[in-house]
């Protein structure tokens, strides 16, 4: 595969779905080296084939992207803005691959529920 230029993270929910996750920063030249040494292109059941993911927060061009198969752990660092759907907002740093977990392994990805500011009485 050809090296990434950024990675679209992912994670199962509780119905085993693959949901968006994070979208790194641009990786760094080692990074996309070993990267593309390492993904496989996904089949056409990858369940983004066909699917649209915007290019930013808020923008309406859509992000090309290649889907390979889910089967890396990435770890990565972010900051603690991650939306209801427990997307992170901002583009997140890629750490390294993670060889000791498996993505069967992970907790799934709960729905987040936006604390209330107020309390009732």
């Amino acid at each position: 595969m050809a090296a990434p230029n950024t990675l679209l993270l992912g994670r199962y929910d509780a119905e085993r779905q693959l949901r968006m996750a994070a979208r790194t920063k641009p990786l760094s030249a080692t990074a996309r080296r070993e990267l593309g040494e390492l993904l496989a292109p996904a089949g056409p059941d990858h369940p983004w084939t066909g699917v649209q993911f915007s290019s930013a927060w808020g923008a309406r061009a859509p992000l090309v992207h290649a889907p390979v198969e889910p089967v890396f752990v990435a770890e990565f660092a972010g900051d603690t803005s991650v939306d209801d759907a427990g997307r992170y907002r901002h583009p997140v740093d890629h750490v390294r691959l993670r060889g000791d977990l498996t993505p069967g392994s992970m907790p799934p990805l709960a729905d987040r529920q936006r604390p209330s500011l107020y309390r009732s009485t």
